[in-house]
């Protein structure tokens, strides 16, 4: 419907004009209109072959003015045909550049979404018996990473996961985001207790901030410091998960928000709400880590059950009337919709989907904030899903959905 459309405007338009000229007194050189028939056709077909149709409507539209005196004579229409024909040569020569700079857009945007993806890797949807989902929203335009960073990784000491804020955002906090990115990778296969993890970090991040301090002038390390913020205020708030076999998860949580944890019920309620309400450690880069090591937080993650992680940014949205993003209300709403359409016969009703709840508060978060974010969103949520991938037994979800459950899964 849009390419007909597309070719059909320049013919209207140039039926219009002649229309226009023969109602109009004598001398008032409306006619002069069909020289823009073929920019046009350009602009709406985006094609050479509409280019030259409309062209040649144009220059058949001078058939019947003919007998207008002031173009009887021989010269005024053979200006208006070389005018035609001029403008015709024009578009398609701007046509041909536009052709050439999209395919060359388009290249572009390959080899800066296979950066993007390389850096903020897109999740399996199973990690060792956990079934995960991310999503990831960019402040910047055109971006699909930010300030914002998730991964995870199975190890031999349990599948680890980290998500974390860089101060600022968008394409500014990038390097900081692969600095940080980069030594998770690595220390979360080397270090056997998850609390020595941060202090990797925490020695990555100041070497990246070190290189930016003596980044030359003009280099793009300089020119991204400049963008963001001081390089010496700079701190990156983190949370690391370690979830095992058995379903015992292990927090450490340097200035970010604790994640919730997501129940349904197959009768009872359907509850999200945080794991606790301690306080966390400061920011990397903000504070030195304490010398003994910070006290990680030990949780139970029944089967069936999940956890959602997201950043700062998610809280931060506003609406047109100043309110912030209710994400607690979102969650609660999400894991009602998921019960209440259910999964099919072979499904309980008291598991959660995590694809379904990231999807689902993104699409609030966007709704709530009118298409634009002030900053930018990680989300990350996990279900424990040890039991079906061991073919274990699982007891009924209403016990799961107890706020006491125990451990059921005895996987190994």
């Amino acid at each position: 419907m849009r390419r007909a459309v597309g070719f059909a405007v320049p013919a209207l338009w140039a039926a219009g004009v002649v229309v226009w000229e023969l109602l109009l007194p004598v001398n008032t050189h409306a006619l002069a209109l069909l020289a823009a028939t073929p920019a046009l056709a350009c602009a709406g077909t985006g094609a050479r072959s509409g280019v030259w149709l409309g062209g040649g409507c144009a220059l058949l539209a001078l058939y019947p003015v003919g007998s207008v005196p002031v173009y009887e004579e021989i010269g005024s229409r053979a200006g208006m045909c070389g005018a035609i024909i001029s403008v015709a040569m024009a578009s398609c020569f701007t046509m041909r550049r536009r052709v050439r700079l999209t395919d060359e857009l388009a290249r572009i945007r390959e080899v800066a979404t296979a950066a993007q993806q390389a850096l903020i890797r897109p999740l399996p949807p199973h990690i060792e018996g956990l079934t995960v989902a991310a999503g990831y929203l960019s402040s910047a335009r055109g971006a699909a990473v930010g300030g914002d960073l998730y991964d995870a990784v199975a190890t031999a000491h349990g599948v680890r996961i980290v998500i974390g804020d860089v101060r600022g955002h968008g394409l500014g906090a990038v390097g900081t985001v692969a600095a940080v990115l980069g030594s998770f990778r690595e220390a979360a296969h080397d270090e056997p207790r998850l609390e020595r993890v941060p202090y990797r970090l925490e020695r990555a991040l100041e070497r990246h901030l070190d290189d930016r301090r003596h980044a030359p002038s003009g280099s793009p390390e300089s020119g991204a410091a400049a963008e963001s913020v001081e390089v010496d205020e700079e701190f990156v708030t983190v949370l690391l998960l370690e979830v095992r076999a058995d379903g015992e998860v292990t927090a450490v949580n340097c200035g970010h928000p604790w994640p919730y944890r997501l129940t349904i019920g197959q009768d009872g309620p359907c509850r999200s709400e945080p794991v606790t309400t301690a306080e966390p450690l400061p920011p990397l880069g903000m504070l030195p880590l304490p010398s003994g090591g910070p006290s990680p937080r030990r949780m139970q993650l029944p089967p069936g059950e999940g956890l959602f992680l997201y950043t700062d940014g998610a809280e931060d949205a506003r609406d047109a009337d100043g309110r912030s993003f209710p994400l607690p209300d979102v969650l609660t709403a999400a894991l009602f919709a998921q019960r209440g359409k259910g999964r099919g016969e072979t499904d309980a009703a008291g598991v959660v989907e995590p694809a379904d709840i990231v999807d689902s508060v993104r699409r609030a978060l966007l709704r709530h904030a009118g298409g634009r974010l002030p900053d930018d969103v990680a989300l990350l949520a996990l279900r424990n899903d040890r039991c079906r991938v061991h073919g274990q037994t699982r007891e009924p979800p209403s016990q799961l959905a107890a706020p006491d459950a125990s451990l059921l899964c005895s996987c190994p």
